[in-house]
């Protein structure tokens, strides 16, 4: 009956889910979570909603910043400037909806980046700023001037949006590799489209663009998890080693009996 019980509890402690380090919010992830409240406000067009909130962010910002982890001089840099241009666009009387969208979107990013130690909210965007790249890239092969262009500025548009959050997770080196190749590519944009030598540019861009993806999809595993992981395979294996014991001692007990019989 008592092996019937352990197997029954590692199976219980195997299925449930484990809450590990379960904390109050840190300041930053309370600021994570103003900056997404911003962003909604904006989806909603409720402006005055979302400038409220953003000045509510710039104090709390204020307020922690001699009490939380230290930023660096660029971390500082990359909130304030992506704060203004959040500002801008809650507060303008003529900017577009989908660039109000984006500069919230961006601020939001760089918050994101800054709050979370894996999978940053930015790598969401691989499929729509590879799909606008791919499409840029295929307009170029077929000579297509005019999808080329279209294509090329929406890939910009969307790799604008997570650049200040890349800077703040990707080494500066790689970063200054993809900007070279970008900044090439867009200079000499006719060339590129009627030189095939020259389009060999979209494919080192294309392969820097998918390396960037995948080393950040590569990341470690929450520390906390890796606890959890290996807890419950502890117990399990203890569990299993106590119950193959038990039936050892069984076993040889029988054979006592059989003896003597």
């Amino acid at each position: 009956m008592k092996i019937r019980w352990l197997f029954f509890l590692a199976i219980i402690i195997m299925l449930t889910p484990i809450t590990v380090n379960a904390e109050q919010q840190s300041p930053m992830e309370k600021l994570d979570d103003i900056s997404d409240e911003a962003l909604q406000m904006v989806k909603f067009q409720r402006y005055e909603d979302a400038k409220k909130l953003l000045d509510y962010f710039s104090d709390q910002f204020t307020s922690i910043s001699g009490t939380s982890k230290p930023l660096s001089m660029d971390e500082v840099r990359i909130v304030h400037t992506s704060h203004d241009e959040a500002m801008e666009a809650a507060v303008s009387t003529n900017m577009k909806y989908e660039e109000r969208i984006n500069k919230l979107t961006k601020f939001r990013l760089v918050i994101d980046a800054l709050a979370t130690s894996h999978q940053p909210l930015w790598t969401e965007m691989e499929e729509q700023i590879m799909t606008a790249f791919h499409q840029a890239k295929d307009a170029a092969v077929t000579s297509d001037t005019a999808q080329f262009h279209t294509n090329f500025n929406t890939f910009l548009s969307l790799y604008n949006v997570i650049y200040p959050s890349m800077k703040i997770d990707v080494p500066v080196e790689n970063i200054q590799r993809i900007d070279a190749r970008i900044d090439f590519i867009n200079e000499f944009r006719s060339q590129i489209v009627n030189d095939p030598k020259s389009q060999q540019e979209l494919e080192a861009l294309d392969t820097d663009l998918k390396n960037l993806f995948a080393n950040m999809e590569e990341d470690e595993a929450d520390p906390s998890l890796w606890w959890v992981i290996i807890s419950t395979g502890s117990i399990i294996i203890m569990t299993l080693s106590y119950v193959g014991w038990r039936k050892y001692q069984g076993d040889k007990g029988q054979k006592k009996n059989r003896s003597r019989d």
